[in-house]
């Protein structure tokens, strides 16, 4: 599936080369704009207009004609200009940026107990049935039991959106209460066209976030237990904007339009690429927005780990997810004729046919000429004869795919050496397992050592690991936008996650693979994102009226710690493991305002022009705010410093942050430091007194210090309020930037 996408997405991009030079190389580019004017009604128009007065009247206003309009949360269009054209304009005083119309990728039950949100946890129905969570991603199947809308009411009367129609979905229901698509450079089939998911991605976030329970659900007796998504009574409104080739930023950004105007009160959007510049950055812009209407945007964080500064995702007003374990995972074992057991990683859902099959390697069952394909040992496609491995187990060097190699030559299975130690279980087309390095030399050893070797692969089993840790997927920090905010903020389950799944396509997303499932286990922080998300609303349905920064402040300050400890810390963790229960009574939070944001951005060094434009208002500029404060110049719930070098040592920062108690009663807090050896952290006041609810208070944290181990990278501390319960705490890091790689 993945080498088809890969040749979908070159063909696509070549398509998108042959379209530039039949137009003298025009590109889709998104035109930013800002804020919507007070008057709509001609905004169409007016972007019309703004072609011609920036290119005349020589016909290149209509060459470079509007594709589409975003005029509903924000003032935007989308044309095809050629890039001296998306120069002049992006020169103009009234457009605040001018990018490429890039492709984006996808980042991709028990997992709500292990938050310690069991089926019976407290909750306010009444309110959280008038929660909406908009989904941005790839439709949803509506037909999935996750989905039943018995016993709930009308959709709310907040809601404003719409519900499309098309191939394999007629209408929404009082769970699903809003389902669009958008296509605006025409890169879905005609067939597709429609809210409904083909892909099961959809419908696996949209039932994490919100799915009814369901009883019994499994992936073929794995997993099972009841499913259902971390706030159940919470209505969906899906929004299809990821195609098979992926999620282009003119439609996520026409999602973004709809879902803020249609009242949703929480986004999540499990889709990345490369960090950029906010105001290059679709995702950064329609979560600004929705942040100016009070609507938190969860985002994966990427799926490039471990390398460092892979994340993704990072504006500060977005929540920012890492991907983390449950306590569960799923081992195969293969069995040798020898009697040695060896237990590997995969979702295999096969039971074996028979006791024993004959096993053989992928250096063994070479084909002739197969180093004109590839690497037999590693059963690349090509380098093997189908005679000698069908019926047969084929032992394989790397993981790329090769249970599907196997399969197309008739084999009856796949012991895989991973390149890597890993923790990544993947559903596999044929009965398969992928086993750690050190296992290897068993098997070699074991193949030549008989004239007839045999093994057999038994169905996944579950066990329980030491949970949380870090998934090794999940990518890490530093980002390198705003160099002193630390991302990603938190960190949520994103292996091995039961949830609903779509009809329309099969388990592995093979056309040859025939088992198609109403519940599919898959990892990526594509499955922590939703995770996030619904613990926003959980908290939301307790606070209506608390900001998304401070939601987000009481899921990062009350997070759990990992027991593993990543490399790297709090660079792959954030703040830690997100804790929803403890979340509603935080204690205190870190609040943000609107005016907050605009001080931000005049540090980060933003026009009052821009400004302007952004917020719909000329008196926002750098000289009507206060001036940002800080090392990091946010009110944020974690303290980072980013070195320029790999020779910097010397370590000087300060952090202004403001306090607001939301407890009950009076309370006194204490400030409690953990410090690395060579950083000193003091907080002044170290005593905070609060007499009434909603009382704020101020400090600031000051680091000094050096790195003292010359191959030293990164210094982890932490602050915490103590007083009240639950304690408060901040995580403190700095970096310095000795390696590219954490392996």
């Amino acid at each position: 599936m993945k080498m088809w996408k890969s040749i979908l997405i070159f063909i696509f991009n070549l398509c998108l080369i042959v379209k530039a030079n039949n137009e003298n190389e025009r590109k889709s580019y998104i035109v930013y704009m800002g804020e919507l004017p007070k008057d709509t009604s001609f905004l169409l128009d007016n972007h019309h207009n703004l072609l011609k007065q920036a290119f005349g009247d020589r016909g290149l206003a209509r060459e470079s004609r509007v594709l589409h309009s975003y005029g509903r949360s924000f003032n935007a269009f989308v044309a095809r200009l050629l890039p001296g054209e998306a120069d002049v304009l992006s020169r103009r005083e009234d457009v605040i940026s001018v990018f490429p119309n890039t492709i984006r990728q996808l980042r991709t039950t028990r997992s709500w107990d292990f938050l310690g949100m069991p089926k019976n946890v407290k909750r306010i129905p009444q309110v959280e049935s008038d929660i909406i969570v908009g989904v941005i991603d790839t439709g949803i199947w509506i037909e999935s039991p996750s989905f039943n809308d018995e016993g709930f009411g009308p959709p709310p009367s907040k809601w404003k959106g719409k519900c499309d129609k098309g191939v394999n979905f007629t209408k929404c229901n009082n769970k699903v209460i809003g389902a669009q698509y958008f296509n605006l450079e025409n890169i879905a089939p005609t067939d597709r066209m429609t809210p409904a998911d083909f892909d099961g991605h959809g419908t696996h976030t949209a039932s994490t976030v919100a799915g009814i329970s369901v009883p019994g659900a499994s992936l073929y007796g794995l997993a099972k237990g009841t499913a259902r998504g971390g706030v159940p009574s919470a209505r969906i409104a899906t929004y299809k904007a990821c195609w098979e080739i992926g999620c282009t930023d003119s439609d996520i950004l026409a999602a973004f339009d709809a879902a803020i105007a249609d009242g949703v009160d929480v986004i999540s959007l499990s889709v990345g690429g490369a960090a950029r510049d906010f105001f290059d950055d679709t995702i950064a812009i329609g979560a600004f927005h929705a942040l100016k209407k009070g609507i938190l945007t969860s985002c994966a964080g990427g799926n490039d780990g471990p390398t460092l500064q892979t994340i993704e995702n990072v504006a500060p007003w977005i929540f920012t997810v890492a991907a983390s374990s449950i306590d569960r995972q799923f081992e195969t074992d293969a069995m040798l004729g020898n009697g040695v057991q060896i237990s590997g990683l995969s979702i295999n859902t096969f039971e074996p046919t028979k006791k024993w099959f004959p096993l053989t390697s992928g250096s063994l069952a070479e084909a002739k000429n197969a180093s004109d394909h590839g690497n037999s040992s590693s059963c690349d496609i090509g380098t093997l004869e189908e005679s000698k491995v069908k019926g047969k187990i084929v032992y394989c060097l790397g993981s790329s795919g090769q249970d599907y190699t196997i399969k197309d030559l008739k084999g009856a299975g796949a012991i895989i050496l991973a390149d890597r130690m890993t923790d990544t279980a993947f559903s596999t087309v044929i009965s398969a397992t992928s086993i750690n390095p050190k296992d290897a030399s068993q098997i070699e050893k074991y193949i030549y050592s008989t004239k007839s070797p045999q093994a057999v692969i038994y169905k996944s089993r579950t066990v329980n690991v030491t949970a949380p840790f870090v998934t090794s997927f999940s990518s890490r920090g530093p980002q390198p936008i705003s160099l002193n905010i630390l991302k990603p903020d938190i960190a949520a389950p994103g292996l091995s996650i039961l949830a609903a799944y779509s009809g329309l396509t099969t388990l592995t997303g093979n056309n040859e693979d025939n088992r198609v499932v109403k519940y599919n286990v898959e990892s990526g922080t594509s499955m922590a994102c939703p995770h996030a998300a619904a613990a926003t609303a959980y908290v939301k349905s307790f606070h209506p009226d608390w900001s998304p920064a401070a939601i987000k402040s009481a899921l990062m300050t009350t997070a759990k710690s990992m027991k593993i400890r990543p490399v790297g810390a709090e660079l792959a963790s954030g703040a830690g493991q997100i804790n929803p229960r403890k979340a509603i009574n935080p204690g205190l939070i870190y609040d943000l305002d609107f005016d907050s944001y605009i001080s931000y951005f005049c540090k980060e060094g933003y026009n009052s022009t821009n400004i302007a434009l952004l917020t719909g208002s000329k008196k926002y500029n750098c000289s009507s705010v206060p001036k940002a404060k800080g090392t990091d110049g946010l009110n944020y719930p974690s303290m980072h410093l980013q070195l320029n070098h790999a020779n910097s040592s010397d370590i000087s920062a300060v952090y202004y942050r403001t306090v607001t108690y939301v407890g009950r009663g009076k309370a006194v807090y204490k400030a409690k430091i953990r410090a690395p050896k060579g950083l000193s952290i003091t907080v002044v006041p170290k005593i905070l007194s609060f007499s009434q609810v909603n009382e704020k208070k101020s400090f600031r944290v000051i680091l000094k210090g050096k790195f003292i181990r010359e191959r030293s990278w990164f210094l982890s501390g932490s602050l915490v309020w103590s007083g009240k319960k639950p304690n408060v705490k901040s995580p403190i890091l700095v970096y310095r930037p000795l390696f590219v790689n954490t392996y």
